[in-house]
């Protein structure tokens, strides 16, 4: 179901509906005490959101650790519940009516806040979106800093009205809109204008603010709004340096993001002309993608340590414990791990074919491998181990010069360490005595292994 056509479509209305929430959310809580009769219906999009809630359990996703996809419902259940389940059910709870049956207790009106957290599913979409090449990354910066911009500049409008409203009624004409006057109108009595009057009345106070206009005509007349006044003006400045940062880098077109839009273009065009299958470009994009996520991508300033520490302190420890090389000189240990290179491989893909000649040595850092025996006619295919971290694949290609084995293929996202053969060997002709332990480590594993001298 991760990527079923169904469940897209379900999260694009779900984006929408997010979208209706987060803004219908204050705008509900500053403008009413207690939901109009007339507007009651809209509160049963709740039970959409109710239904979303339902999905999740059957939701099937990806394990950050192994890459693998989780369809066990067990598995996927736990992992929602101790997530996002609780924030997901308050935000579905009715508390409008609670707010009543409780004899309008203020306090529980600010629980309808929890229903923000549906922002997250609005900030997914347009994460999802910036990385599809198909459509416009300019647009889509845009429209998610539009969207950022617009409902800070909401949220702050429903704000300064509830700042009014929460006075005694006696006092409202001591607020920003009960002294307000403009033209022939006056807002004396305020909560008798048209409800859209009021909010427009509210936006136009909080733009005129966020841009520091200061045309005179409406301002702070008591000291709470004036607090406020001064945290907005002081946020509204780190939001216009967020803005103004983000179009500037869309115009110098330096980000990551792009980098990798770019090159997942030139890569779709490449497979295009030479007409590759859908299993090969499957798998090319998803290496490219998991390129992209920093997470999986070694630190350049690695190749930037000097080699002497480098030997000293990256990959050391695991290939001491290789059976490989175990019993092999400290001197001999660290030329290896100078040579080495860190690469990742995501489940499904094969580093080693079975028949084919083997320049380089793979050491399991992370995850596990599947070595697999060819299926013969009308057969299927044979699991015939599985490789742990510290194991090696490719050594005895490599050391003997005859043709690998058995298929290796990644069973979940693994970490490898390779060394190529020429510097393996040109390792092995200076430290004679270590060749001679690697010989004797490698009739240890492979018993009825013939070895040519």
């Amino acid at each position: 179901m991760l990527c079923c056509r169904w469940y897209r479509m379900w999260s694009n209305m779900m984006f929408l509906w997010s979208i209706y929430s987060v803004f219908y959310t204050p705008f509900a809580f500053c403008f009413f005490r207690g939901i109009p009769e007339h507007l009651l219906d809209l509160e049963c999009v709740q039970l959409i959101f109710l239904a979303d809630v339902a999905v999740h359990f059957f939701l099937a996703y990806r394990d950050p650790h192994t890459h693998r996809v989780v369809y066990d419902q067990q598995r996927i259940a736990l992992r929602y519940i101790k997530g996002s389940f609780a924030l997901d059910m308050l935000g579905c709870f009715p508390w409008d009516a609670v707010y009543k049956f409780t004899g309008r207790m203020e306090v529980v009106r600010y629980l309808v806040w929890l229903r923000l957290y549906r922002a997250r599913k609005i900030q997914g979409f347009f994460k999802k979106m910036e990385k599809d090449i198909r459509i416009s990354y300019l647009f889509t910066r845009i429209a998610k800093l539009a969207t950022v911009e617009l409902y800070c500049t909401h949220t702050a409008a429903c704000v300064f009205y509830y700042l009014a409203t929460t006075l005694p009624p006696a006092r409202e004409g001591g607020t920003w809109i009960g002294s307000l006057t403009m033209g022939d109108q006056s807002y004396i009595n305020f909560r008798k204008v048209d409800l859209l009057t009021r909010y427009i009345t509210s936006l136009y106070l909080a733009i005129v603010t966020m841009a520091t206009v200061g045309y005179g005509d409406v301002h702070a007349v008591n000291p709470r709004e004036m607090v406020f006044i001064v945290g907005y003006v002081s946020f509204s400045m780190l939001l216009g340096a967020y803005l103004i940062g983000n179009m500037t880098a869309l115009i110098v077109k330096g980000s990551r993001t792009e980098r990798f839009r770019d090159k997942m273009t030139e890569l779709i065009r490449y497979m295009n002309r030479n007409r590759l299958g859908s299993d090969i470009r499957s798998q090319v994009k998803a290496h490219l993608l998991l390129q992209y996520e920093s997470s999986y991508k070694r630190d350049r300033i690695v190749d930037d340590i000097p080699a002497a520490v480098r030997s000293k302190t990256l990959y050391l420890d695991t290939v001491s414990k290789v059976h490989l090389f175990r019993g092999c000189s400290e001197d001999f240990l660290s030329q290896i791990v100078v040579k080495i290179q860190e690469e990742f491989f995501l489940p499904g893909e094969v580093i080693l074919e079975q028949g084919t000649v083997v320049d380089q040595i793979y050491i399991v850092a992370h995850g596990c491998l599947e070595e697999i025996a060819a299926a013969r006619e009308g057969g299927s295919e044979e699991i015939v181990s599985e490789l742990l971290p510290y194991d090696i694949v490719g050594d005895v290609a490599v050391i003997c010069n005859t043709r690998q084995p058995y298929t290796v293929r990644a069973s979940e996202l693994c970490s490898l360490l390779r060394i190529d053969k020429q510097s393996l060997t040109g390792i092995l002709q200076m430290y004679l005595k270590d060749s001679r332990q690697i010989l004797s480590n490698l009739l240890k594993v492979h018993p009825n292994l013939a070895v040519e001298s």
